[in-house]
């Protein structure tokens, strides 16, 4: 606990909350981050090595993400130690208990994460009601069935290649973890002009660089395959995604997957965050310094909150998809503008924006606020 105190600050977090059931194997964490601009909303992740450190920093995340993104909303994250994959019986009552935990924890709006989809989140709603993110036939805008976030990031790669020195129209990209964002972000890209030419699971890497279809691997993907099983292009271990030559990466899986000790693989010009806090301190500046473009997790791929948020206030997924590249375009520019003028990386330039937005709210409200 004392670490987790260790990385509190002015902004927060508000509240950490523990929720433990030994008797079906139920362990998770709330972390309510900040809400001065209104109530927080974050996804809920599950995965077996989740952390209450890990959510404190996707907490925060996403409080600037939401303030970076424009939206009255605060930042929180709840995480589940568990196996997505497990059976959905048991998976089901997890999230329910864990939902049922947390139904007096008003200041936290749930959403779906790593681990979690629209179906976990209409088990959600049906306990506590307090959740975006949810399937269609129960009335939401299913932000991973769109792919809201992969929207989100080819408006992001639409205003940033530019700046890069190269256009979209042929640009290759890699994609680290072909999943909902990562395939989303990869087939709106191609409409583009894009051409995937690596892509990544938790089983390996295919690359070809002539091209992969994102239909067909989606398929496979689609009926429980993995990327190495399409059948064209080499087969490679999971790692080899770094290798990729491209002018675009993007990281839509795990925390912390580029480090110091493996940045110097990636040979890309321009990094567009589709997971939270992919990269360490250390490797995005190294990067920055040999000249690459990173646009942080919190500003590129903030589509699925702005989603989940509209989507709270009852608009429509065509408002959605407007809103979404409205702003990601606009934070994008800005950022990068700041990033130049003030000579820092782009992450300090969003970070110093969000935080100018937060600390203004926080000045005409009483705070903490429970």
């Amino acid at each position: 606990m004392d670490d987790l105190f260790m990385l509190a600050d002015e902004l927060g977090p508000a509240k950490i909350i523990h929720v433990h059931d030994a008797s079906i194997g139920l362990k998770g964490v709330l972390v309510v981050d900040n809400v001065a601009l209104g109530l927080a909303i974050g996804g809920l992740r599950m995965a077996t090595d989740v952390t209450a450190a890990e959510c404190m920093r996707l907490a925060r995340a996403m409080t600037l993400k939401n303030a970076a993104a424009g939206l009255t909303h605060g930042g929180g994250k709840s995480v589940l130690v568990g196996d997505p994959r497990m059976p959905a019986a048991q998976k089901q009552q997890l999230i329910r208990s864990l939902a049922r935990a947390l139904r007096n924890e008003t200041d936290y709006i749930f959403g779906p994460d790593m681990g979690t989809d629209e179906t976990c989140m209409a088990w959600i709603k049906d306990e506590i009601g307090r959740v975006a993110g949810l399937l269609a036939a129960v009335g939401g805008i299913p932000l991973d069935e769109i792919g809201a976030t992969g929207w989100g990031i080819a408006q992001a790669a639409e205003v940033a290649a530019p700046l890069c020195g190269f256009p979209l129209s042929g640009a290759r990209v890699a994609v680290q973890g072909f999943g909902a964002v990562g395939r989303h972000a990869a087939d709106f890209l191609a409409k583009r002009g894009a051409v995937l030419v690596a892509a990544s699971d938790s089983a390996g890497t295919i690359a070809n660089p002539d091209g992969i279809n994102i239909e067909r691997l989606s398929r496979l993907k689609a009926a429980g395959k993995q990327v190495t099983d399409y059948p064209e292009g080499r087969k490679l271990g999971l790692d080899a995604i770094l290798d990729a030559e491209c002018e675009i990466w993007i990281p839509a899986a795990r925390p912390d997957v580029v480090r110091e000790d493996n940045v110097h693989r990636l040979k890309t010009k321009l990094v567009i965050q589709g997971a939270n806090i992919p990269f360490t301190p250390a490797a995005e500046k190294i990067l920055h310094d040999r000249g690459v473009l990173i646009l942080p997790d919190f500003v590129a791929n903030a589509g699925g909150v702005i989603c989940a948020a509209m989507e709270y206030r009852g608009t429509t997924e065509q408002q959605a998809f407007a809103t979404i590249a409205e702003k990601i375009r606009a934070n994008v520019a800005a950022v990068c503008a700041e990033s130049q003028q003030q000579k820092t990386l782009p992450r300090q330039a969003a970070i110093d924006l969000a935080v100018r937005r937060v600390k203004q709210a926080m000045s005409y409200r009483r705070f903490p606020i429970f």
